[in-house]
């Protein structure tokens, strides 16, 4: 690794690791590469980045403390305010440098995603990005098929939040890691897209492999209720009404 990204890794890693958030770097070129220029990243090419994803330890660490300490702002869903507070503390201890933020929510004006977040946590070596072209055997015909990331760690027992970019900062001699494939059979590989795409909502494809650490109930409860009732389950809906806040989450975080 270079010795500057380096530096900048440990300056990111401290912060987050303490939130149950982990990055990984890569350069913009290996992402660009893989996707037609309707998507590429608007930075030359040895531009350094790194991907954020959640584990779940992040719903203890980072979340309830956000939710018990800050007022939340409307429209915005809680998750999403909390992962932008914490990367904006880390931009701004990176003062010395330029860093462009994009969540993985925030859309273009054309309606494109700013970034395609599973193409980045596959070429950062994040974790790895099963698609249908990982089976040899396709037995779906014509039906739409969605690809899955699956943490070597984590399973799918993770969520992949945002992107730093460094637009200042050139890497050309940065290595880059290979996601770890740990859906290694045909036959694992078409179950847990099966699972992904037409029964996603009973959890079980996050399981498709052995996880080190999952989601704990009360964060498997909160994900599965409806965006405008979550608050509720943390006790916070009181506290909220009496500061006048209104809550009003922009998208349900069905695979969160």
């Amino acid at each position: 690794m270079e010795p500057r990204v380096g530096l900048l890794e440990e300056r990111i890693r401290a912060p987050l690791d303490r939130l149950g958030l982990e990055s990984y770097s890569f350069k913009v070129g290996w992402y660009n590469a893989v996707l037609p220029p309707a998507f590429h990243l608007p930075y030359s090419e040895n531009t350094l980045a790194f991907v954020v994803v959640s584990v779940p330890a992040m719903f203890d660490k980072a979340f309830k403390p956000f939710l018990k300490k800050h007022m939340l702002k409307k429209i915005h869903d809680p998750i999403d305010q909390c992962i932008s507070h914490h990367l904006l503390l880390v931009r701004e201890s990176l003062a010395d440098y330029q860093v462009d933020i994009m969540y993985d929510y925030e859309m273009l004006p054309n309606r494109k995603p700013k970034f395609l977040a599973q193409t980045a946590a596959h070429i950062s070596g994040a974790a790895y990005y099963y698609q249908r072209k990982d089976v040899e055997q396709d037995p779906w015909g014509e039906k739409k098929i969605f690809g899955v990331c699956i943490h070597p760690r984590y399973g799918g027992w993770f969520a992949i939040r945002a992107l730093l970019v460094f637009p200042d900062v050139e890497v050309p001699f940065l290595l880059q890691n290979a996601p770890i494939d740990c859906v290694r059979t045909e036959k694992e590989r078409i179950e847990l897209l099966e699972k992904f795409n037409f029964h996603w909502q009973d959890w079980s494809y996050r399981d498709i492999i052995e996880a080190k650490e999952k989601y704990s109930e009360e964060q498997k409860t909160y994900f599965a209720t409806p965006p405008a009732e979550r608050l509720k389950l943390l006790n916070l809906s009181r506290g909220l009404q009496r500061n006048g806040v209104a809550v009003f989450p922009a998208k349900e975080e069905c695979i969160a």
